[in-house]
């Protein structure tokens, strides 16, 4: 939907198809890009580490990482980004201008393939510590690590202490998505000038976006990021920068709500 919207709206020639391809047939799908007509695509899981592993050429966001979800044919070599923390930062960007505060701490939850992207974003953006708190402690520090000297790893038993520094905190857990249990956290410590952020986007406001507006807090829902990370990926295919405007938010949201 986002990407056939570009593609009417700049009159270019082209498509962008879905499909299903089971991992053992990955790598062969892949290397036949050039022979089936396409010019790159998006990966999603479980497929963005085997794709990294297919690349001539990695960006440095997929290096950091060792994991791709942008893929495109450049003079025959197959190159490769992640572009999820982009679009993590743009959506915040966009819908919460200044969300960084005084850049000193940033708090995600969750030590899952999500948080990966957005602590290296997080730390590439200037933070001076970026907190990664999670249930299992060893996997929190495994994730920390991609911010280098300044990432730092707890369990929720430390969660307040990192609540009541945080300029901005992130929920990188599935928790709260449609189908899935409600993220259980008390955010009393939390800071009023702290900006709340989910990558969730189904639904838009989650239970726990709707506790920190509640306490008076800026939030930013997660359709955004999914927004923003396309763009990148669609001007290397059709040689457009396209926007990320209302209208194709607004288009998304209808989607999503079945309107």
């Amino acid at each position: 939907m986002i990407h056939g919207h570009w593609l009417k709206t700049y009159g270019l020639l082209g498509s962008y198809e879905h499909a299903e391809v089971p991992p053992e047939d990955f790598e062969a799908f892949v290397r036949g890009f050039a022979e089936n007509g396409f010019v790159g695509g998006n990966v999603t899981a479980p497929h963005k580490e085997a794709a990294f592993a297919l690349l001539d050429h990695a960006e440095s966001s997929a290096a950091a990482l060792g994991a791709a979800n942008t893929l495109w044919l450049a003079d025959g070599r197959l190159r490769g980004a992640n572009t999820d923390g982009f679009g993590f930062l743009a959506n915040l960007d966009d819908r919460a201008p200044g969300w960084e505060g005084g850049r000193k701490v940033a708090l995600v939850l969750g030590a899952g393939g999500a948080s990966r992207a957005v602590v290296h974003a997080l730390a590439g953006r200037g933070f001076e510590r970026v907190a990664v708190v999670n249930r299992t402690v060893e996997r929190a520090e495994t994730v920390a690590a991609l911010a280098g000297p300044s990432g730092v790893a707890c369990g929720y038993d430390e969660l307040w202490r990192w609540l009541a520094l945080a300029d901005v905190v992130v929920n990188a857990t599935s928790l709260g998505m449609a189908g899935k249990g409600a993220l259980d956290v008390h955010l009393g410590e939390m800071r009023d000038e702290a900006v709340v952020t989910d990558l969730v986007y189904v639904p838009l406001e989650t239970p726990f976006l709707a506790a920190a507006k509640a306490q008076g807090n800026r939030t930013v829902d997660g359709l955004g990021m999914l927004l923003h990370q396309a763009v990148p990926g669609f001007e290397r295919w059709f040689g457009v920068r396209p926007d990320v405007t209302p209208e194709l938010r607004a288009l998304v949201i209808d989607d999503i709500l079945g309107r």
